[in-house]
């Protein structure tokens, strides 16, 4: 197979992207890259060195000299800022609201852009985002459109963080998610919106493994082509 068929996952926030990406990845031998920890990864460096993320001026500053890599242990992806392994600090709700507000960022998308599209020309890769299919790859073999209701997508969170024995409330949580979509869907440069060759799946109301079937059938139809 060419190793240039690269498959691009986007959708809202909630909606089971990375879990899902992992899976099918393992299951057709891709490497799964997730974009979305290198934008929190830069959301840390701001956060870590007490610069204005809304003040797009500054954060375009502060990340000139930095460097956002990726490596893989035992089939596992690591961020590294500036050589360190952030793994363990980038998934607070702080970097996720700092993320989504400098995302919009033309200095911070161009920072990433050419890292994730040199890891589609160099590997089989599985990629998720806001705006892979529409923006990042958009000459990807297989463009999927993963969502699910605001309700859905807030109870998978409130759940998640129960089993972490995290203090949350499930309408506030919901809240944030439609906050972070009507910013997503409406920022100036690369807003979140389904590709016209994007196949949408709706998991609302379908199990990990429902999903993940669903995607490699997709795959598969798309190979048989």
């Amino acid at each position: 197979m060419d190793k240039n068929r690269s498959i691009a996952i986007d959708g809202p926030a909630g909606a089971g992207k990375s879990t899902i990406a992992k899976l099918v990845a393992k299951k057709i031998d891709y490497i799964y890259v997730d974009t979305g920890a290198m934008y929190r990864t830069i959301a840390l460096y701001l956060m870590r060195n007490n610069v204005d993320e809304n003040d797009e001026v500054k954060v375009a500053e502060a990340i000139k000299d930095i460097k956002v890599s990726l490596d893989y242990v035992d089939e596992t992806q690591i961020v590294l800022l500036n050589g360190e392994n952030v793994n363990d600090f980038i998934r607070t709700p702080e970097v996720s609201r700092i993320t989504s507000l400098i995302a919009k960022y033309a200095a911070v998308r161009e920072k990433l852009l050419d890292l994730q599209r040199n890891l589609a020309v160099e590997k089989k890769v599985i990629m998720d985002g806001r705006d892979i299919g529409t923006n990042v790859l958009p000459n990807a073999f297989l463009k999927i459109y993963l969502t699910a209701s605001a309700d859905a997508r807030a109870n998978r969170r409130y759940k998640e963080l129960v089993e972490k024995n995290e203090t949350c409330d499930f309408e506030s949580i919901k809240k944030d998610i439609i906050a972070r979509d009507e910013q997503d869907m409406n920022r100036e440069i690369a807003p979140l919106k389904q590709a016209e060759d994007a196949v949408l799946v709706d998991t609302s109301d379908m199990g990990i493994e429902e999903v993940v079937a669903c995607l490699v059938e997709i795959y598969e139809k798309k190979c048989a082509e």
